[in-house]
């Protein structure tokens, strides 16, 4: 009996040790990723807040996908010809993301955001995780720069000042002009000396554009304008509650399916521009989300396999269609013409 006790007693301090010392561990955490801080993000947007709120909100969502960016900017740069319009349409069967297709319309933003890939990844993971802050610090940009009297209205874009809230948008929405500006002049002082502002070098082409008062440069320079459709832009920022609506099932184009004979193709539809007026329901926006290319991808395929077993029914289909002619002739041939197996040549008649 003795024993028996000394066993449990044994059992019972071995079990009161044991969770003696796993409270007395130190708890081991993962810290949390550190947020960019207010210096940070106004080095990072400095040069792009600026740019008309359409455009911007495209920019910022193309950051988020950076390998995809890398991408648009070398097939820009093997096919320079193409801008606006035309460049969308031919990249529309490529796998990336609707707002990196958009961005080969404007080479020049391509190329300095594959020039600066460190700041394009870091733009993207801020907009990703702190959406909020950088809606909030492209305000307080535009605030410095219109205190600097560096924004104006003019014949390329309206500016407007709704209560706290600064509006940049193009005066002509299917002819967009893409500024190049010095942050270093256009907010005045430069205010965070260990972070100086993200600048680019001058784009080529671009003409130096002086202020209305006299002897007051804002630092701006300005290029022709891009060529695009009504319906070009689909996101937009929502300065109120700071983030960026888009317009869901966005498709930029609409693709018509070829006509098909026994499963051969005998032509081939031409793709069109969709426009607001043309769609049969027009959504309201709905606040944007990431998605990962892979399930993007996964997408596009299913699409794909329903786009190719609606053709295979619909060959089925005239395939199995009856002949309802009896006399012979192929269809759309008339009696009396040389596509009639009947018909003799005129020198050759009784």
């Amino acid at each position: 009996m003795y024993a028996l006790h000394r066993r449990i007693f044994s059992k019972l301090f071995a079990l009161v040790a044991v969770m003696l010392l796993g409270i007395a561990q130190p708890v081991v955490s993962v810290a949390a990723p550190q947020p960019f801080q207010e210096a940070e993000l106004d080095q990072l947007l400095a040069p792009i807040a600026l740019y008309p709120d359409p455009l911007l909100s495209q920019i910022l969502m193309a950051a988020t996908y950076p390998i995809e960016v890398v991408e648009a900017a070398r097939w820009s740069r093997a096919n320079p010809r193409l801008r606006g319009d035309d460049a969308v349409m031919a990249v529309d069967h490529r796998d990336w993301d609707p707002s990196v297709k958009s961005l080969v319309a404007f080479p020049n933003i391509l190329e300095r955001m594959d020039q600066k890939i460190d700041w394009m990844r870091d733009l993207g993971d801020a907009f990703l995780a702190q959406e909020e802050d950088v809606m909030d610090t492209i305000q307080r940009l535009r605030q410095r720069a219109a205190a600097a009297g560096s924004l104006y209205s003019d014949e390329r874009q309206r500016i407007i000042y709704d209560g706290n809230v600064i509006i940049i948008e193009p005066v002509n929405p299917v002819a967009v002009y893409v500024p190049y500006y010095d942050p270093l002049v256009v907010y005045g002082r430069w205010w965070w000396n260990a972070y100086p502002p993200v600048s680019w070098a001058p784009w080529p082409g671009y003409m130096a554009y002086r202020s209305p008062r006299p002897g007051v440069s804002v630092g701006f320079s300005w290029g022709p304008a891009t060529s695009i459709s009504s319906s070009f832009f689909f996101g937009v920022p929502d300065w109120r509650e700071r983030h960026v609506r888009v317009r869901p099932a966005h498709r930029y184009y609409q693709h018509r399916p070829p006509e098909r004979r026994n499963g051969a193709t005998i032509r081939s539809r031409p793709n069109v521009i969709v426009v607001p007026g043309q769609q049969r329901r027009v959504e309201p926006p709905v606040r944007w989300e990431h998605r990962a290319p892979v399930q993007r991808r996964i997408e596009r395929r299913e699409e794909n396999r329903r786009g190719a077993r609606l053709d295979g029914r619909r060959d089925d289909k005239r395939d199995a269609r009856p002949n309802e002619r009896k006399d012979g002739r192929p269809d759309g041939c008339q009696s009396g013409t040389k596509c009639d197996p009947f018909w003799v040549p005129p020198e050759d008649r009784p």
